[in-house]
């Protein structure tokens, strides 16, 4: 079966998601949007993507003509053949969609910066794939929460229950937004708990995590500061937690003393050496020696690329709301096989 994807939305999730999609054997994109001729439907001509406008009014999609640029239709349109849509809308705009999914009777899959009540589902590869089996739309939780997932995720699984604090220190905008820019200041987000524990919860609501996050002058990655407190027995050491972690997909651990990678920015020097489009890194970065286990308090650090990691979840998302591939591991390692492939654009 080769699985119709339409990509409402082509910015920065959604150029990274068609991406990924593309270089999948089992897949196949039919069409994607934006709502008027600009520089990146360059990019869509590039990829040899069908391009459609976000909207169905006539004038709206002749204008794509008077662009240059070939305009195959309104969303309408492309819903019409397509299997399932990946919604990369901007936050909060999404919802405004939902409707017409459901009136074209396609499988839809939401953002983070949508809210999980839209949907009733949320979805991160490694904690709730079989729960995202063959339902008709979800919602792939934001970049922090993926990052919370992978690596707290295995620790649950190990330990039965997990009591968890964390910070988020969080970038203050994407490299690519002028409207804002980073901020010459600390700013600290005053509710408490933020949303990205009560996040976690909807892809694992057996986890019991509180956070809070401050926005600071990058804008490169954000980066995670967490303690979490294992039960007693837990049989774990510092050394077996790294162990755990280098066994599961999706995360990257490296030892900064011994590499030199001491920040987000060596972090994203590393991610762009590897050659992968608009140097992204789909792993969370975990550095090894900022790790340690005492007691029943684990202390570790972990960096996200807010703008990738979560773009290999959409994949999976597709295949479980598809109901093609039931093991969550098998869907990452075919996903990450075929990135891993992908030359830069």
């Amino acid at each position: 079966m080769t699985i119709k994807v339409a990509i409402n939305g082509f910015g920065t999730i959604g150029k990274r998601v068609a991406q990924a999609v593309a270089c999948q054997d089992d897949m196949i994109i039919v069409g994607v949007t934006k709502t008027r001729p600009s520089f990146g439907c360059d990019l869509a001509v590039k990829m040899e993507l069908p391009l459609y406008c976000t909207y169905d009014e006539p004038d709206k999609i002749d204008a794509f003509a008077s662009g240059g640029y070939d305009c195959k239709g309104g969303l309408s349109d492309l819903l019409a053949i397509a299997d399932v849509v990946v919604d990369c809308s901007p936050g909060k705009v999404g919802a405004q969609n939902l409707e017409k999914y459901k009136n074209a009777g396609i499988k839809y899959i939401f953002q983070g910066g949508e809210k999980h009540a839209m949907t009733g589902m949320s979805y991160t590869s490694c904690a709730n794939h079989l729960e995202n089996m063959n339902v008709q739309g979800t919602r792939v939780v934001s970049c922090n929460t993926t990052g919370l997932s992978r690596t707290l995720v295995p620790l649950y699984e190990h330990c039965g229950e997990l009591s968890v604090e964390c910070t988020m220190v969080r970038r203050a905008a994407d490299p690519g937004d002028s409207s804002k820019g980073p901020i010459n200041a600390i700013k600290p987000v005053l509710k408490v708990p933020s949303h990205h524990g009560p996040d976690v919860m909807t892809v694992k609501p057996e986890i019991n995590i509180n956070s809070m996050a401050v926005a600071v002058p990058t804008t490169i990655m954000h980066l995670h500061v967490i303690v979490a407190t294992l039960p007693e027995g837990h049989g774990l050491t510092t050394e077996s937690v790294i162990e755990m972690w280098s066994s599961k997909p999706r995360i990257s651990i490296m030892n900064g003393a011994e590499t030199g990678i001491t920040t987000t920015a060596e972090v994203m020097e590393f991610a762009r050496d590897m050659g992968r489009p608009w140097g992204d890194l789909h792993e969370i970065f975990v550095w090894e020696d900022g790790v340690k286990l005492e007691g029943n308090t684990l202390y570790y650090f972990q960096a996200i690329h807010q703008e990738s990691d979560v773009v290999p979840e959409n994949v999976d998302a597709i295949r479980a709301l598809m109901g093609t591939e039931s093991d969550w591991m098998a869907s990452v390692a075919k996903t990450d096989a075929a990135i891993s492939k992908t030359a830069s654009l």
